[in-house]
């Protein structure tokens, strides 16, 4: 498995299915030609923006890059995003960018063997 788990978050999922009825509505409104429908399509999609935003600063959204095996799960909220990601477009518009020098607050891991892998582990 990889170390990289971007995207495998609940705000990643949650944010990709509103944005996929979104694009249905999208696509319907293009097959029956009807502009508002198009419309609303696009305000479904705009919606999926600001809910998976939303749900990455309440700790549901993960950084780029590796994160210890313990953070691994969809499940696990991260413990750091009240003070932001270093590098991470959404924290910095919300207003919560750290800044690459200032080391991160040293997070509750949990050890890697208590989290199961697949069912066989």
């Amino acid at each position: 498995m990889s170390l990289y788990d971007e995207g495998h978050t609940i705000a990643g999922w949650t944010g990709f299915g509103i944005a996929a009825v979104g694009s249905a509505v999208i696509g319907w409104g293009v097959c029956a030609a009807s502009l508002p429908l198009a419309a609303g399509g696009l305000a479904v999609t705009a919606v999926s923006v600001l809910v998976t935003w939303t749900l990455h600063l309440a700790g549901w959204g993960k950084p780029p890059g590796v994160r210890p095996r313990g953070q691994w799960g969809m499940r696990v909220r991260d413990p750091q995003a009240r003070e932001g990601h270093a590098g991470c477009v959404s924290c910095r518009l919300a207003g919560r960018e750290r800044r690459a020098g200032v080391p991160a607050p040293a997070a509750e891991t949990i050890p890697a063997e208590s989290i199961p892998l697949s069912p066989i582990e």
